[in-house]
């Protein structure tokens, strides 16, 4: 028997979602309206008036190679960056799953990465990395190569890669672990009966069954790379060099805060925000459909 909550009036459920509506309001449809609105103007150097110009800031942009060149780059990132922090999320939580000892302290050390910032997750990394006093740099070069990701684009963009999929592995972990233990264990057990292999339950039995969390990890880390990840490249590379690793979302900051183009920098945000919506909806339309609930 299907019971549903039934209130007496309206003004109850309005009460509930009002502060979810407000902060909504607040923080995310009025900036974006003032983003919308302020794209359609050039504001002169000094901040003192603006002129309305209608789309010539997006026909700038889309005639622009530099920003068109950014799309590329944010593509290669976000692919990057989603299979190097689900992947390695997934192995460490079937491992940990299978963990009988000192489960409690693995799966606790993690986690950890987790807490640690963006920001300073790329000073860490690039401690490591730096071409002078890098420990990691430093054993590369007693091995024979020369690393510099100062210098060499493909070098920086493997390590803002690696530095925004680090944190981001205990986050999936997380979720992976959790999907893992609401398997049931009796269809496992029966498969196992039956004659199948670890790695043959694995990916007829457990995969499938945890398709509804690696979906949303998708969507979730998709949407990561293309906004939160502004600290980890901000504080390596600074979108250099030759902005070989200079996204979307670092665009919108170096034109905007850097070059003071603040009404490119609004259409760019504009054009940010329908992308990632864009790939929201094609993600649920058809990545949705290889689910199973």
């Amino acid at each position: 028997m299907d019971q549903r909550v039934t209130f007496r009036g309206w003004w109850l459920p309005v009460l509930l979602i009002a502060p979810q509506v407000l902060v909504s309001a607040i923080f995310f449809f009025y900036p974006a309206g003032q983003a919308i609105w302020q794209s359609l103007f050039i504001p002169d150097p000094f901040g003192l008036s603006s002129r309305f110009v209608g789309l010539s800031n997006f026909e700038f942009l889309f005639s622009d190679k530099f920003y068109l060149a950014s799309f590329g780059t944010t593509a290669i990132f976000s692919i990057l960056v989603t299979l190097c922090s689900m992947i390695p999320a997934l192995l460490l939580a079937v491992m940990a799953d299978r963990l009988i000892k000192g489960s409690g302290v693995y799966r606790t050390m993690l986690i950890w990465p987790y807490a640690v910032a963006p920001a300073i997750a790329g000073v860490l990394w690039l401690f490591m990395f730096n071409t002078r006093v890098g420990v990691v740099s430093w054993y590369l070069g007693h091995l024979g190569y020369d690393w510099n990701h100062v210098l060499n684009g493909g070098e920086a963009m493997g390590l803002v890669v690696v530095a925004s999929a680090w944190g981001r592995i205990s986050y999936n972990f997380l979720f992976f672990f959790a999907a893992l233990q609401a398997v049931p264990r009796s269809v496992i057990e029966a498969a196992a009966i039956d004659g199948a292999r670890f790695w043959k339950r694995f990916w007829t039995i457990v995969l499938p069954l945890l398709s509804p969390t690696a979906f949303f990890l998708l969507v979730v880390n998709v949407i990561y790379s293309f906004f939160e990840t502004f600290g980890v490249i901000h504080m390596i590379t600074s979108g250099g060099p030759q902005q070989s690793t200079t996204v979307l979302v670092y665009k919108v900051y170096s034109d905007g805060f850097v070059g003071q183009d603040l009404g490119s920098s609004a259409a760019q945000s504009v054009i940010l925000l329908f992308v990632v919506g864009l790939l929201t909806i094609v993600q649920f339309k058809f990545v949705e459909k290889r689910v199973h609930y």
